[in-house]
């Protein structure tokens, strides 16, 4: 579907075709994140989730390192159409590897996969996801208007640009490869603490961001931790819901989606009106009611695990 996307793109004589195509790739993006995650929980010990998350969400940041930049560059130096149509090979090349690597794996049924909205009745899943929904919203709020935000405001020319999404990605391999092991020494810390310093990076680039160093040393924190947070949102999910981690992760994934899509929506509402100012103030509140519902998830999971233990006693 990502290469068809690729091809409808690159050849859209008007815009409703244009945005067929953008239908296309939003359905291979959201199939592969509800997928790929309960994928790579099934192809390994429950020990070894973590590890295995990161790995996959290191190949995401690694890619991120790569296309982001290189799509910027392509983008000015042949246009966006020939960018969109570097899809279609780099997709069929995924599609090959998969075929050829990946086991084959018989479909697990359980009572609530039938219904993945049988989980939300249970606080601590309910809580937790709409935790997720408010980080990945107030993230995208902000990180959506980034590329005005930089040339308005920090005057970054193209070349500079591309530098800085390349800092971002990089920044964010490494945090995928270093979370894991504050997971490990504190799971829920992690996460609350995640997006407390994405809204204190928001608040300081509202303050510095003109100043191009700045900037780039704030974005770096920024691309560290935000481009890790999935991965422990994925181990929530694998230690939440272990038997179901298909419905778990297609739940969080479609929330995600739409997370993303009115954290850019009403990101853009807001520098149409009151400038970038405004948008990063938004981000900053949304990262702090992802940080207190996640908080409150953390302390429902306590509640329920003790009350599983004396229920055992």
């Amino acid at each position: 579907m990502m290469a068809i996307s690729g091809v409808i793109i690159g050849f859209a004589p008007n815009y409703p075709i244009y945005m067929l195509g953008r239908i296309f790739i939003g359905i291979s993006i959201g199939g592969f994140w509800t997928m790929s995650a309960a994928t790579a929980i099934r192809l390994v010990d429950k020990h070894k989730v973590p590890k295995a998350l990161a790995i996959l969400n290191g190949g995401n940041a690694l890619a991120t390192v790569v296309a982001a930049p290189i799509g910027s560059y392509l983008g000015d130096l042949v246009g966006w159409r020939v960018a969109f149509l570097c899809l279609v090979p780099t997709a069929v090349i995924a599609f090959i590897w998969q075929l050829v690597s990946l086991p084959s794996m018989q479909a697990v049924q359980t009572t609530t996969n039938k219904n993945a909205f049988l989980l939300l009745k249970q606080p601590a899943i309910a809580y937790g996801l709409i935790g997720a929904s408010f980080f990945f919203m107030g993230q995208f709020t902000l990180f959506t208007y980034l590329r005005p935000f930089l040339e308005t405001v920090t005057h970054v020319h193209d070349h500079q640009l591309s530098y800085i999404l390349l800092l971002i990605g990089s920044m964010g391999f490494v945090g995928t490869i270093i979370i894991g092991s504050f997971l490990s020494r504190g799971f829920y810390k992690t996460l609350i603490s995640i997006p407390l310093i994405m809204a204190l990076v928001a608040m300081l680039l509202i303050v510095f961001g003109n100043s191009l160093s700045m900037a780039m040393a704030l974005l770096a924190i920024w691309g560290l931790v935000a481009t890790a947070a999935p991965v422990g949102w994925w181990t929530w999910v694998a230690n939440t819901m272990p038997a179901d981690a298909e419905a778990g992760g297609g739940l969080l994934v479609a929330i995600v989606q739409l997370a993303i899509g009115s954290g850019s929506f009403l990101g853009g509402v807001m520098y149409d009106y009151k400038g970038f100012e405004s948008t990063f103030l938004l981000s900053i509140a949304m990262l702090a009611i992802a940080a207190f519902m996640t908080l409150q998830t953390s302390r429902l999971n306590k509640l329920h695990q003790s009350t599983h233990q004396r229920n055992h006693l």
